[in-house]
């Protein structure tokens, strides 16, 4: 009952800390934006914001090493405190000039590489795994809330104390993240390890004790990548989570951005549609909290929830405002249980000592690729429409469901751990 008691106040203390942390980040990206297109013009801002993608996306595989190697709870509290210090220090020496926000910007997407994959690895040492889809439940209510209330401080804050006092802001939220994290106690053991058979689909085996351990950050690297690999499963259920997250980790609210243009509607409506993306997601978030233990069927809910996202972009172009804000609240809602069952099914599948790299895997499929296809929303928008885009972001849905097809009936189900030690 104690120990009970213990996880769920890890689990509630780390979702806090997360939420901070995805607040920060708003609040950091909104005013590092605002700053570089006062300083450098809108045109080069995106150049400021390339500085801190490119590295990011370089360095993400590298990331889930380090988590593995050294813990995922230590990765995170260092990177939350360098971001504290890198954004605190810029804030302290009034950070709209251009050689503060490059380097800064630079510094944000090394510890980014170093903080993605380690977040994913934490849940598995708070709860066990037929608890993991409520944990992500919880986790995506957490950051619908931080992506909307995110942009909302960050603007306030630009308002009324200016650039310096946003970036010190965006520094408080992730102090407040590193002193949640500091005090969190981890109840469980280290995860015993696994093996796999490369040609099998099957569920790993243990492995046995003598068995040796990668000498070397680069023979991890390279033992990540070759489960990955070897593991079919595992390996089609990252491709969905890369597939199904790819668009809305950025591209869709550009698209949004661009359509709400292309229709004349009224700047607002960029809020509007968003924010129901947001609002939609929170309460998805909300009902998978509390009942995620419960579903059955879970690859069929998957499927469903991305087939019915596929036709909710389809006609996200071509809706009329009031329509359009009432199709991103379900559409938040969709991506919100896709989000939530594929995230958790795959911390269930992975073997835990492994699960920082295989987090950085899926991690580089979204947030890493996603800034090679903003060039790509303005090109389809200027030459086709905004519609064609979300057309193609369907087609991706579409190929997401194809994939978990492969490997639906291959087995275990979200309350039956793929893992038995």
């Amino acid at each position: 009952m104690v120990g009970g008691a213990m996880a769920r106040g890890g689990v509630l203390r780390w979702v806090a800390a997360y939420t901070c942390s995805v607040s920060g980040d708003s609040v950091y990206f909104v005013t590092l934006s605002w700053a570089a297109s006062r300083e450098v013009g809108a045109g080069a801002a995106g150049l400021v914001l390339a500085a801190g993608a490119v590295p990011r996306a370089v360095l993400m595989l590298g990331g889930g090493v380090v988590a593995d190697r050294y813990g995922a709870w230590r990765v995170l509290i260092v990177s939350d405190l360098i971001r504290c210090l890198a954004v605190l220090a810029v804030a302290l020496v009034h950070g709209a000039r251009l050689a503060a926000l490059v380097p800064l910007s630079v510094a944000f997407g090394v510890v980014d590489a170093l903080f993605m994959p380690a977040v994913g690895a934490l849940p598995p040492l708070l709860v066990p795994a037929e608890r993991l889809a409520k944990v992500q439940g919880m986790r995506v209510l957490g950051v619908r809330i931080a992506n909307l209330a995110g942009p909302v401080l960050a603007g306030a804050a630009l308002g009324t104390v200016g650039v310096g006092g946003a970036f010190g802001l965006a520094a408080a939220l992730f102090g407040a993240s590193l002193v949640l994290l500091a005090t969190l106690r981890i109840p469980r053991t280290a995860p015993t390890e696994f093996t796999v058979k490369p040609e099998s689909d099957s569920v790993p085996e243990p492995a046995p004790e003598s068995a040796p351990e990668p000498a070397t950050l680069l023979d991890q690297f390279r033992e990540g990548l070759h489960y990955v690999r070897a593991h079919a499963r595992l390996r089609r259920l990252v491709i969905v989570v890369a597939l199904s997250e790819l668009c809305f980790s950025g591209p869709v609210a550009a698209a949004v951005v661009l359509l709400v243009a292309e229709r004349h509607w009224s700047g607002g409506t960029v809020g509007w549609i968003l924010g129901a993306f947001s609002v939609g997601g929170a309460a998805t978030g909300s009902v998978m909290a509390a009942r995620a233990e419960r579903l059955r069927h879970v690859e069929v809910t998957i499927a469903g929830s991305l087939l019915l996202t596929s036709a909710l972009l389809l006609t996200q172009g071509a809706t009329p405002r009031a329509v359009a804000i009432g199709v991103a609240a379900v559409l938040g809602a969709a991506t919100g249980v896709t989000m939530v069952l594929t995230n958790a099914r795959v911390q269930t599948e992975a073997d835990p000592r492994l699960l920082g790299r295989v987090t950085a895997v899926t991690t580089l499929g979204t947030l890493g690729l996603s800034p090679l296809i903003y060039p790509l929303v303005g090109v389809v928008a200027q030459r086709w429409g905004t519609e064609t885009f979300f057309v193609g972001c369907a087609a991706v849905c579409l190929a997401a469901v194809m994939v978990l097809i492969g490997s639906v009936g291959s087995g275990t189900s979200l309350r039956e751990p793929a893992q038995q030690p």
